[in-house]
């Protein structure tokens, strides 16, 4: 299995790295009283809570060495400051790295043509 990178996200005052390893999975599931599938689903079907997002992003810093005091001071800071929606574009490339083992990769750009007559 291919070590999965760290998710890179502006959040709140500054770039931080995400990640979820297996035992801050188990962590996730815990806290939310959920399944990691069912997690995710509720995430592609804008079903989540707004615990779902928040610890996706407390457990996610944590889980890219950042100590969990620090990330709960700053998800208690930023998160209920930021839009619903803001916060899930943050969390979703999170839960897709940990789902996908991937993060969005960029489209190549091709030229396009134009046909003139």
């Amino acid at each position: 299995m291919t070590e999965r990178t760290p998710v890179k996200q502006f959040f709140g005052d500054a770039e931080y790295e995400f990640h979820l390893p297996p035992d801050l999975v188990l962590e996730l599931e815990r806290k939310t009283g959920s399944g990691v599938g069912l997690i995710f689903r509720r995430f592609l079907t804008s079903e989540f809570g707004f615990s779902d997002l928040t610890e996706v992003l407390r457990l996610g810093l944590v889980g890219a060495g950042m100590k969990p005091a620090d990330a709960a001071v700053l998800v208690t800071t930023y998160a209920a400051r930021m839009a619903v929606t803001d916060l899930y574009l943050v969390a979703l490339p999170i839960m897709d790295a940990l789902m996908t083992g991937n993060t969005v990769q960029p489209v190549a750009k091709t030229r396009r043509t134009r046909n003139r007559k």
